[in-house]
């Protein structure tokens, strides 16, 4: 690529792609050649991107997924090289430190079906840890359902069994002291 090429920052692409949903929005009401051309368009672009991605060597595949707004196209146009659960469990990841950083924990537990889970603890600070599970849990949605919009929701699963809980702490001030048998004289 030409050093020349104007480049836009992410703010300004983000702000073109909700513009462009306004104005796509708008055509959906009336049809008519610009939404079949829209739609056309789409189609070439999906297949140009497809054969980049055929073309393209282990390392410069994972540059491309890696890409936030490459990896949203792969997914528009059903050809992301990565399955959804790992598309799906690396979002989880990402927001993890935010959720341990409020005092809980999130944590990736697989995919059911078309179903993503994930175990969530608030760790005993509901709403108090800058908003309650439910808004954590609306956050992780939005973010697994952005990058892998195959999955049709997000649900918490509860503890499991075979996980071992932390010991309790007792303070060796509450155990009692045993007797000591006094000599007799």
């Amino acid at each position: 690529m030409a050093d020349t090429a104007v480049r836009l920052p992410d703010p300004a692409v983000e702000a073109r792609l909700a513009r462009l949903d306004e104005v796509l929005a708008g055509l959906e009401a009336g049809p008519g050649p610009v939404l079949e051309a829209v739609r056309l368009l789409t189609e070439v672009y999906g297949e140009a991107l497809a054969r980049v991605l055929d073309h393209a060597d282990e390392r410069l595949g994972s540059l491309l997924t890696g890409d936030e707004l490459l990896g949203h196209l792969m997914v528009l146009h059903e050809i992301h090289p990565e399955p959804a659960e790992t598309r799906a469990a690396r979002a989880v990841e990402k927001l993890r430190p935010a959720v341990r950083e409020r005092g809980g924990d999130l944590e990736w537990a697989g995919v059911d079906g078309q179903v993503a889970r994930v175990r969530l603890s608030t760790g005993g600070c509901g709403s108090g840890c800058g908003g309650g599970s439910s808004d954590v849990l609306e956050a992780v949605r939005a973010a697994v359902l952005a990058v892998a919009p195959e999955l049709t929701s997000v649900e918490t699963v509860p503890e499991s069994a075979d996980r071992k809980a932390a010991p309790a702490f007792v303070p060796l001030s509450t155990i009692k002291k045993r007797a000591v048998p006094q000599e007799t004289r």
